[in-house]
């Protein structure tokens, strides 16, 4: 059986990434992860998280390079991130479907509570923040 694919953005703006607070399930409210969803049947990887970032922060992303490796999140269902950029560098996104968003720099990464397949990505995510500028 081929693996479900979950994507994530990795949305950089100057030396920051922004993260989003989950709002549910209970078990992982407060937990904070990028933003992303699942790859819908017919979708690509790329076409999937610019939909999922209208979906979740009301903006148009232009989607880059992957970010890290694959994260395996339970039996056949895989995360995979790919840098990403606000496609209206002046766009604000909002927390549509989330408790919260926040733009956080890399010396900041280590002090949120991740969910723990984002939290494998953290290397990966200041590596990225340390090659932008």
């Amino acid at each position: 059986m081929k693996a479900r694919v979950v994507v994530g953005a990795a949305i950089v703006r100057g030396d920051a990434l922004l993260v989003q607070q989950r709002a549910y399930p209970p078990e992982v409210a407060g937990r904070w992860e990028l933003p992303g969803g699942r790859v819908e049947p017919g979708e690509t990887e790329p076409e999937a998280l610019r939909r999922e970032c209208v979906e979740e922060l009301g903006v148009e992303v232009l989607v880059g390079a992957r970010v890290g490796g694959d994260v395996a999140l339970r039996a056949h269902l895989v995360l995979r991130v790919y840098a990403a950029s606000l496609a209206d560098p002046a766009a604000k996104p909002k927390a549509l479907e989330h408790k919260g968003l926040r733009w956080v720099t890399a010396s900041a990464l280590d002090r949120l509570p991740w969910l723990p397949a984002d939290l494998e990505l953290l290397p990966a995510l200041r590596g990225l923040l340390s090659s932008v500028h």
